[in-house]
């Protein structure tokens, strides 16, 4: 049993109860927050630096044994996963201690930022489902209260529909696993991907715990605004503060990603597919076949809804949302493909993870330069923009290296996330797979859309002649004009932190581009561990243990 795997956890939350204590000093409460999520990044480091060869960690809290006791889980896939949240947190929350005003930071904001992180880490690094569930809440409960941190209208209506609809997913979360429990007599993973392998020697029914696993999809969709259920996602984003929304699409919707992979690609898949939902023109019986004919329609869905809504939206902060809802189509696409074509499966969830990491870089590094924009100009309308370039070329080189990550430019970190998910579909079309031809169709397609709303995004706020306003609020070597509350110094001194934080994340997307050996190690060792059903359940819950 390894205590390196609670480790990011209990940073995590030594972190957030510290930056309660330390609330009537500002100072001391920013050097606290700051310096845990620096150690957050080191405890991950040392987790990642176990498992990256192929182990898995696990801790038994009280030390009682899987599937009794709860169980976290160290492996490649959360060590992955984690990673992610570990370099996006320390660089969002460098950000928003300029961004955020004193008054929030020292209110509320920090102790829930890190609470939030509490439960992104437990939902990673959980062994059983119901207290995925316990995790998520965390989370969730965390992120309700900073979606609404403003407190305005606007952000009032978007956090109640927020919490409304998590709140719904949640009920049906709850409803979910007490079927599955009901059905298998087991929540903790590993013992319930033994089960459904040999259902006759456990006495369980698998069609309807598929049903369940169903159920449950459209759970974790929602977390990862999917289509259908995407419609949460414009409004929050905007409402949001620029580095919370930078939180929620850079790692809080790759918590649902993850969900999807490790439930359906490492437990569920486990399960022979029952004669009556067999399938014509897929390739095998397992269980996988039957949820990837679902994941093609939500990611194309996603691709085409999400891609054709930017290119139609007038605010940079509109486009960004958007965009996301399309990206994350991107994410799952070669999950589909991964889950009906088996030769290309490891490929697929590799495709999946190195898609997740590159977005969750380039995007909290979009959502920052917006939130930056209107600090600065205090707009991020179209017709309020224009020419920002000329007064802030390195905001906007900022902004240009992350659309040109997404849009698969090389050698950004964007372009081999994008070149791989071509690459899965085309190995699937040659194989003669179903659907494949039409995931060529759509990723094709949705690339050309992702051209289209960031070229218009570049040209209409950051090119050309500036604006009244630009010229009003940027000095001609992009100082900002102090607003009254501040002087110009501080103004000055607030924007070139937020820029050193933007360049810092510019960094990053050229860095795993040009390094992207490490990446795609530590992504198809991470996809490796997902699809070794056999590995995880041997080392979470040994045979002799459970008899």
């Amino acid at each position: 049993m390894s205590t390196t795997v609670i480790a990011p956890l209990l940073v995590a939350l030594c972190t957030a109860i510290l930056t309660l204590l330390t609330r009537p000093n500002l100072r001391l409460l920013q050097g606290v927050s700051l310096l845990g999520a620096v150690a957050y990044l080191g405890a991950v480091a040392a987790l990642f630096d176990r498992v990256v060869g192929g182990e898995t960690l696990v801790y038994q809290v009280g030390d009682w044994a899987a599937p009794f006791g709860i169980t976290l889980v160290g492996d490649a896939l959360a060590a992955f996963m984690l990673g992610l949240a570990a370099i996006v947190s320390v660089g969002v929350l460098a950000h928003a201690v300029l961004y955020v005003d004193d008054f929030g930071q020292r209110l509320s904001f920090h102790p829930l930022y890190h609470f939030m992180m509490v439960g992104v880490s437990g939902s990673f690094l959980t062994g059983d489902i119901f207290n995925l569930f316990v995790w998520f809440e965390v989370m969730l409960m965390s992120s309700y209260v900073l979606v609404l941190f403003y407190g305005g209208k606007q952000h009032t209506r978007a956090a109640l529909n927020y919490v409304v609809l998590n709140l719904l997913g949640s009920a049906v979360m709850l409803v979910a696993i007490g079927g599955i429990y009901a059905t298998t007599g087991t929540l903790n993973m590993a013992d319930l991907a033994r089960r459904l392998a040999d259902p006759a020697a456990y006495d369980v029914n698998v069609l309807p715990v598929l049903g369940l696993a169903a159920v449950l999809f459209s759970v974790f969709a929602l977390k990862a605004g999917l289509v259908p259920f995407q419609f949460w996602v414009p409004a929050a984003y905007r409402a949001a503060p620029a580095p919370v929304t930078a939180m929620l699409a850079g790692v809080v919707k790759k918590v649902g990603v993850y969900a999807v992979v490790r439930l359906y690609f490492t437990i569920f898949a486990a399960a022979s597919l029952p004669r009556a939902l067999s399938l014509p023109g897929l390739a095998g019986d397992s269980a996988l076949d039957f949820f990837g004919p679902v994941l093609f329609l939500m990611a194309a869905a996603s691709v085409l809804f999400g891609g054709v809504g930017a290119v139609g939206r007038d605010d940079l902060d509109s486009v960004l949302a958007y965009s996301s809802i399309s990206q994350v189509g991107f994410i799952v696409l070669p999950l589909a493909v991964a889950a009906t074509v088996p030769s290309v499966r490891i490929l697929g969830v590799t495709a999946c993870l190195v898609y997740a990491f590159n977005h969750g870089l380039a995007k909290s590094l979009l959502f920052l330069v917006a939130g930056t924009v209107r600090e600065s100009v205090g707009s991020t309308d179209f017709a309020d923009l224009g020419g920002v370039a000329g007064r802030s070329p390195v905001l906007s080189a900022a902004f240009f290296v992350g659309a040109l990550s997404l849009v698969g430019v090389p050698p950004l970190s964007g372009f081999f996330g994008k070149f791989l998910v071509f690459d899965v579909a085309a190995r699937a079309f040659a194989t003669g797979a179903a659907g494949a031809a039409a995931t060529l169709a759509v990723a094709l397609l949705g690339a050309v859309l992702t051209i289209a709303y960031y070229t218009r995004a570049w040209n209409a706020a950051f090119w050309g002649e500036p604006s009244e306003r630009v010229e009003e609020f940027l000095g001609d070597d992009g100082s900002v004009v102090p607003d009254g509350g501040q002087s110009t110094a501080e103004a000055a001194l607030s924007l070139g932190g937020m820029v050193v934080v933007l360049v810092a994340f510019a960094v990053a997307v050229v860095a795993f581009g040009i390094g992207f050996d490490v990446l795609y190690g530590a992504a198809e060792a991470a996809a490796r561990a997902a699809v070794d059903t056999g590995g995880y359940v041997d080392a979470v819950a040994p045979a002799e243990v459970v008899e």
